[in-house]
């Protein structure tokens, strides 16, 4: 018997219930890509209010890499709320987020002495890490790159380099912010140098790169489309970040924690960013987000000068310390490898609409277009495959500027089974569809 039990429509009868509760009470801008109401989900399955049962690889958008409620991290949890919720670490201290902090600074990569602070979300990780950079160097401008993103707060909406769904109408963005390309080797004919060179041009033509503060850059573009730069290109900004004394931080936000078939997506290039901004996957699915600096860059903000009332919290931090020790004892790292070897193996050549299948471990982003040649986005069929795919029971999202980009984020716990039989559906969906396509 498979994993998969589909016993409704999607949605069934109550899910479709709390949906017209939903459009009642929530606003139209917060968006839900499975209309289920969930009442239990356990490693890498869903299960809903009418007895639907679903293969998730999405992990809420990459926040679940050890699986939903693993049963170590649910028992921390408990044991902590016995003790204590949270009494603030402004206020007073306690343990778990020092122990946190020494972990995370003796784990992410850069081999110099490194300090930490806790906040809640990706988006507020990456504001304080700008913070920090400005602190630290006393100039205004950072670089971000064209299609990354790096939240929704008003900092990280203007670094985010994609407009709809994200900045639109919510203008005038922060200023002292510029944008480079980055690469995109299916799409774009530049070259690593000539993405390089655009750095020597703005600085000639638009900002001194005395005044800027830091570069920011995804290891792997994820909202962008699970789109990965090179060696060369990575080593090149750390190159430029070094020649003029700009902060190098590297937002690991979705990529951290094993996703990529290494601790974290940076030892992929053998470069060590300044700063790196951890969020997501770090505490199994509660709010936590930490910033690891360099101790001299961490330390430039006077006492007082950062701080939150809930960053940093025990339940957090007790999660955060024991997905780690799964992530070490389940082998995680290596798991998240064979992952993606096994979806890429099972994608290869299936379908005329497949322009390119692309990631790094367990991070795979499937490119759909509607010519080999012309490589016009299909947007279009990512939208009913996503849809298809849901109503037989496996969970998927989209991503890419065009939004024509399938990207799979299966929990690193997932059994090749369940991996299998949730590729079996993607395939089938997929072969459907494109019949249905060659018919019309």
């Amino acid at each position: 018997m498979g994993f998969i039990k589909i016993r409704t429509d999607i949605p069934g009868p109550k899910s479709a219930g709390l949906l017209k509760q939903r459009e009642d009470h929530i606003p139209r801008g917060i968006s839900t890509n499975v209309p289920i109401e969930v009442i239990e989900a356990k490693g890498a399955l869903i299960r809903d209010v009418d007895g639907n049962q679903f293969i998730d690889l999405a992990s809420g958008i990459g926040s679940l890499n050890v699986g939903h409620s693993h049963p170590e991290v649910v028992k921390v949890l408990k044991d902590q709320a016995d003790h204590f919720i949270h009494p603030v670490f402004p206020v007073t201290m306690y343990k778990s987020y020092v122990q946190l902090a020494e972990k995370l600074n003796e784990i992410i990569p850069g081999n110099f002495p490194k300090k930490t602070i806790f906040l809640n979300s990706g988006a507020e990780g990456v504001e304080n890490a700008i913070k920090i950079a400005r602190r630290y160097t006393n100039r205004p401008a950072i670089i971000s790159f064209e299609r990354g993103f790096h939240g929704r707060t008003f900092m990280t909406m203007s670094l985010t380099g994609k407009v709809k769904n994200f900045k639109k109408g919510f203008g005038p963005m922060a200023t002292d912010i510029y944008r480079l390309p980055y690469p995109y080797y299916y799409r774009d004919s530049l070259s690593d140098k000539e993405l390089l060179q655009s750095f020597q041009q703005l600085f000639q033509t638009t900002v001194d790169p005395h005044d800027i503060a830091a570069i920011i850059m995804e290891p792997v573009q994820g909202e962008g489309g699970l789109v990965t730069p090179s060696i060369d290109f990575v080593k090149g900004i750390r190159k430029w970040c070094s020649q003029y004394g700009i902060v190098f931080i590297a937002d690991e936000v979705q990529t951290g924690f094993a996703r990529t078939g290494k601790l974290f997506a940076m030892e992929h290039f053998d470069v060590a960013a300044d700063i790196t901004v951890t969020s997501k996957s770090i505490a199994a699915g509660l709010p936590l987000a930490a910033v690891t600096g360099k101790a001299e860059i961490m330390d430039s903000p006077l006492p007082k000068e950062l701080g939150t009332t809930l960053g940093g919290n025990p339940l957090g931090c007790a999660a955060a310390l024991k997905v780690l020790e799964i992530i070490e004892k389940e082998k995680l790292v290596d798991r998240a490898e064979a992952i993606g070897v096994q979806i890429k193996d099972r994608l290869k050549n299936i379908s005329k609409y497949i322009g390119d299948v692309r990631g790094l471990g367990a991070m795979i982003g499937i490119e759909f277009v509607k010519n080999q040649i012309s490589k016009e986005p299909y947007p279009e069929l990512v939208k009913k495959i996503i849809r298809r795919c849901y109503e037989n029971g496996v969970i998927v999202l989209a991503a890419g500027s065009h939004g024509n980009v399938i990207r799979l984020l299966p929990p690193l716990v997932i059994s090749d089974e369940q991996l299998s039989e949730a590729l079996d559906v993607f395939v089938s969906v997929l072969k459907e569809l494109e019949f249905d396509d060659v018919c019309i």
